[in-house]
């Protein structure tokens, strides 16, 4: 089977400057409604065997600058079961397509936080799995409610793969495409397209993030499907600050398709599920996955436990919280 997948370059119109949770909703459904014409006309343009769409990082509200963890919930992050991923999921269905999205949501198992999520919503607006972001600088994680975490969800829920009729889909959130372990827990799980919702640095330079997705593809020989804000609206950052290189890169790294600056569906590239299935199925030197010897690395990972996990449990997430608890692992890890 082949099809294609847009990686869509938008806009993201932020909701930091709304005083209100009524104002910030009704800007995340006004944007829903301006992004469904961009798919619609995105879909007529390459062709209607576009078949999956993923959008840019917190798409729908931007991200917290100054707001406090309790702020920035009770204003942008979304009800798992609220009118917008209502919205969201009719889009879907009139749009007969695969959407991935990345947005912050509050979860009632833990009232006080709010997680990143990216997700998947298939054709029939189902909501096919939900990924929490594992690696955050100053966002709550699961990890930091590990116990409970655990206790409500399960372990396999941090690793989820939804396998569809397009191939086994899988997320990852923004700056988690630099920890290689990863890519390779939902590699190890069937993973055959990682849907890369981001926003971050646009620049003609090679930058972290760009080597981390192409070398995410050829370690786990995997389509990396990458998509990138075309820019921030209404915060006082300087707006194109995150702009460019959305794009679809192959299981052998190779990008296919590649977005500029601003608003674009150059990012669309074909995802030919029969030829990655035969290149992993074929012995040779180049299947790396079927090389892997998980053992010689387990006891390494196991004896060394470094950013400790239920940091939450006993302290408020604050942002200064989180940067001390950087300065402890800092000092394990160089002292």
């Amino acid at each position: 089977m082949s099809y294609k997948a847009l990686a869509l370059q938008l806009t993201c119109r932020s909701v930091n400057h709304c005083q209100t949770r009524d104002e910030a909703e009704a800007l995340m459904l006004s944007s829903l409604d301006r992004i469904e014409q961009q798919i619609a006309a995105s879909i007529s343009y390459v062709g209607r065997d576009t078949l999956l769409v993923v959008v840019p990082e917190h798409f729908l509200t931007g991200f917290p600058i100054d707001e406090s963890v309790d702020v920035w919930r009770e204003k942008a992050a979304l009800e798992m079961d609220g009118r917008v991923y209502e919205a969201i999921s009719a889009m879907v269905q009139r749009q007969q397509i695969y959407f991935a999205g990345n947005a912050y949501e509050i979860d009632p198992y833990f009232p006080e936080l709010y997680f990143q999520t990216s997700f998947i919503i298939g054709p029939n607006g189902d909501m096919l799995l939900r990924y929490r972001r594992l690696n955050s600088m100053y966002s709550p994680t699961p990890h930091d409610v590990w116990e409970l975490y655990l206790d409500a969800y399960g372990y396999e829920s941090l690793f989820p793969v939804a396998r569809t009729n397009i191939g086994n889909l899988a997320c990852i959130a923004s700056e988690d495409i630099l920890f290689p372990e990863l890519a390779r827990c939902l590699t190890i799980r069937g993973a055959e397209v990682l849907l890369h919702s981001t926003s971050e640095t646009g620049s003609p330079l090679l930058t972290q993030k760009n080597i981390a997705k192409q070398a995410r593809a050829i370690e786990n020989m995997a389509y990396v499907v990458s998509a990138n804000t075309a820019g921030v609206t209404g915060i006082t950052l300087p707006g194109n600050s995150a702009d460019s290189g959305s794009k679809v890169i192959d299981p052998k790294g190779m990008v296919l398709a590649e977005a500029g600056y601003g608003e674009s569906l150059v990012a669309n590239a074909d995802i030919d599920l029969a030829a990655l299935r035969e290149f992993r199925q074929r012995p040779a030197p180049g299947n790396l996955m079927a090389r892997q010897r998980f053992e010689l690395y387990a006891e390494s990972y196991t004896k060394n436990s470094v950013y400790p996990p239920s940091t939450l449990l006993s302290q408020p997430a604050e942002r200064q919280h989180f940067v001390r608890t950087q300065q402890e692992v800092i000092k394990k890890l160089y002292s």
